[in-house]
């Protein structure tokens, strides 16, 4: 009896030892969608009703007209508004400096003036007092524009930080991705959104991605192997490998291989990772 167990023991050992080699080469074998490169949500950035959407243009290359429209009336609005408080801001200014210069040139030679009286006995202290407030009066006025002039350069600064944002609105209202697809809308006509919602999915479909899940054995030497795609042998290497294992394949490191943009996405490509 106990030799039997030794030899079903022995023939255990045997097969494991046979099938090893089988499971170390399964496990170079993987499945992977071709998938786009990226695919990117928008989200939007500013509130507003949905205007226009393109719905003709879902599941194709986008060019550069807008897929997505925001209303952006009130921006235009104001932001025309604001042309016209920035030019009569900047023409005010401009007679400000005038008037600055005047009352440098009065200040310079009323301190003149002043400075040979001062001192003059025949001049009376009424006098003198009357041409110093004169001058301190001149200064007051002198100062007092040159603050009026950094208020408005303040209030052109304030406008024109104003616009630049307008401008942004306008922009962030107006989505197009030329290159990308258009993969899927997720808002219509009419519909109101704020900040951070969710307007569509684009893909980036220049290159595309196969994503594999090594085990532990293969990572070390992942990226030197050679990829063969459906038996044939290609150029591509493994470009990022996560050193974490993931949290859905368990014990299982997530590599990404990035290739060619093929004629058709989301089919699955067998991948095999050999030796030189």
């Amino acid at each position: 009896m106990h030799k039997n167990n030794t030899k079903r023991s022995n023939v255990n050992k045997m097969m494991i030892l046979l099938l090893l080699p089988l499971f170390s080469l399964m496990a170079k074998e993987y499945y992977a969608k071709v998938e786009p490169y990226e695919i990117r949500t928008i989200a939007s950035n500013v509130s507003g009703l949905v205007t226009y959407v393109d719905e003709e243009s879902e599941g194709h290359q986008l060019g550069k007209k807008s897929y997505i429209e925001i209303d952006d009336e009130l921006d235009g609005v104001e932001l025309k508004q604001s042309d016209a408080k920035i030019e009569l801001l900047q023409n005010t200014l401009k007679l400000s400096e005038e008037i600055v210069e005047n009352y440098a040139q009065m200040l310079e030679k009323k301190e003149l003036n002043y400075d040979r009286v001062k001192d003059l006995k025949i001049k009376s202290t009424v006098e003198k007092d009357r041409e110093f407030y004169d001058l301190v009066a001149t200064r007051n006025q002198y100062v007092t524009t040159q603050k009026e002039m950094e208020n408005l350069r303040l209030q052109i600064n304030d406008l024109e930080l104003r616009q630049a944002q307008l401008k942004r609105s306008i922009k962030d209202k107006h989505l197009s991705a030329p290159g990308f697809v258009l993969y899927h809308l997720m808002v219509k006509e009419g519909q109101v959104v704020n900040p951070s919602t969710p307007l569509a999915e684009v893909a980036d479909i220049k290159r595309a991605k196969l994503t594999i899940y090594l085990n532990a054995a293969d990572m070390g030497s992942a990226k030197k192997k050679v990829i063969y795609l459906n038996g044939e042998k290609s150029s591509y290497k493994i470009d990022r490998l996560w050193n974490i294992a993931d949290a859905t394949h368990m014990s299982s490191y997530r590599a990404e291989i990035v290739i060619d943009a093929p004629k058709q996405f989301s089919r699955l490509l067998k991948v095999e990772l050999k030796d030189e």
